[in-house]
């Protein structure tokens, strides 16, 4: 058995391979940046720019009827509530377990997020949850494809449908992932993209993509980009806003860059599906461990890598999930496996939410007279999920990571096979 690297042994995963480039910029990516600077550098230029180039590339490329780039996805979350007409006195059905951003969005519209608990495997909302949480208040849902495994698409678009409630898509994580067949984003009334650049599909920086099968949403979502205006190709711009808007566009050289990554993504995935389902193969075969996985008919796209860890099936009966936690991140980390936590509470324990650090005097939750939020209590799957988890992420987006995620493996057998030394330390962690 070879000796821990946390106690003197040497580590897996040598020191050189640790650093991976993500993204990988290449000529391509340099090439059109450059030929962006001369051209339009904006999306409200009259005829044929980086923004509508990537608008319409995207959409093509994964079947959308629609796309609106945006300064970045939390503006493409807020910018489809604003189209549909979601303010003061609404409700949005969020998860409780997810980035920031989709909690915020909501509360940027005047809106109260309403919190719904999660699936214990996928990660996702829980349709059953959703359920529960619809009022007569409630304006919209947004499901989120978190780590870029589809959520429930279809019992969430049949809750929304029988209550006459549109869902928006946060696909933030998710670009390429499919449900049934149907590209994520497209299915519910609107769909949200992110490409900040830790993204599957990055720009150079920070930006975001709404996309949507309804023509009139889309509009109401490019009049909002943009102060309200009406910019369309042939029109003479006439500074007028028919509309509240906001400043919210992207430039041509974020776009320009997103391209040339898009045109590679087919590529790039067809690498990261073999790399990380190879990788996952052989960590589920260890006890204790739940690797990441996917609904059935559904094509999951790794953004992060979720593991939980099960303390009782590991043989530690009594020994609490954090102490596990900590002890198997201190152990993998020293072989050279970044483990790492993400998302260190459910989103309605944030200081925001609990708080009401809204607009000034509670709003937007005392239009709605929505109880308030108490920290440490509700949503027990969430709870345990941050409790037993720990995530890998980044990583393994570089196509060319294969030989980097074996050695991750060997690093997790390794660690597996010194299981009375990992007793002993979660014991002593929980005690």
């Amino acid at each position: 058995m070879s000796k821990l690297a946390a106690f003197g042994g040497t580590a897996v995963v040598p020191r050189e391979m640790r650093r991976v480039e993500w993204p990988r910029v290449e000529d391509d990516d340099r090439k059109a940046v450059m030929d962006a600077l001369d051209g339009a550098l904006v999306s409200d230029t009259d005829g044929v720019n980086p923004v509508a180039v990537l608008e319409n590339s995207w959409a093509d490329h994964f079947g959308f009827g629609h796309c609106v780039a945006v300064s970045n996805g939390t503006a493409a979350l807020s910018l489809a509530l604003a189209a549909l007409g979601v303010g003061p006195g609404d409700e949005v059905i969020v998860p409780a377990l997810s980035f920031i951003a989709t909690g915020l969005a909501p509360v940027h519209q005047m809106a109260v997020p309403v919190f719904a608990d999660i699936d214990p495997v996928t990660f996702n909302i829980d349709p059953d949850d959703i359920e529960r949480r619809i009022t007569d208040k409630t304006a919209a849902i947004i499901p989120v494809h978190l780590h870029g495994a589809p959520a429930d698409m279809d019992r969430i678009t049949a809750i929304a449908a029988r209550h006459g409630i549109p869902v928006i898509e946060d696909a933030a994580q998710a670009p390429g992932a499919t449900h049934r067949g149907r590209p994520v984003g497209g299915i519910g009334t609107a769909g949200a993209f992110s490409l900040q650049v830790s993204k599957n599909i990055p720009t150079c920086g920070e930006g975001g993509l709404l996309v949507t099968g309804d023509a009139e949403l889309a509009a109401a979502m490019r009049r909002g980009r943009q102060f309200g205006e009406v910019i369309e190709s042939g029109r003479d711009r006439d500074y007028i806003s028919y509309g509240l808007g906001w400043n919210h566009k992207m430039n041509g050289l974020q776009a320009a860059f997103t391209t040339a990554q898009l045109a590679r993504f087919d590529e790039y995935e067809r690498a990261r599906q073999h790399n990380v389902t190879t990788f996952l193969a052989r960590l589920a075969k260890l006890p204790g461990l739940q690797v990441p996985t996917a609904l059935p008919d559904t094509t999951h796209v790794w953004h992060i890598l979720r593991f939980r860890f099960d303390p009782a099936a590991f043989g530690l009966d009594g020994v609490r999930p954090e102490a596990l936690r900590s002890t198997l991140r201190r152990l993998l980390r020293a072989e050279g496996v970044p483990m790492s936590q993400y998302q260190l509470m459910p989103l309605p324990d944030q200081k925001v939410f609990v708080d009401r650090l809204g607009f000034g005097s509670g709003y937007p939750w005392s239009v709605t007279g929505a109880p308030a939020t108490v920290a440490g209590e509700g949503y027990p799957v969430t709870r345990a999920v941050i409790a037993d988890s720990l995530t890998i992420q980044k990583r393994h987006l570089n196509p060319g990571a294969g030989e980097l995620l074996d050695l991750y493996a060997d690093a997790f057998e390794k660690v597996w096979a010194n299981s009375d030394m990992v007793a002993t330390l979660a014991k002593a962690a929980s005690s």
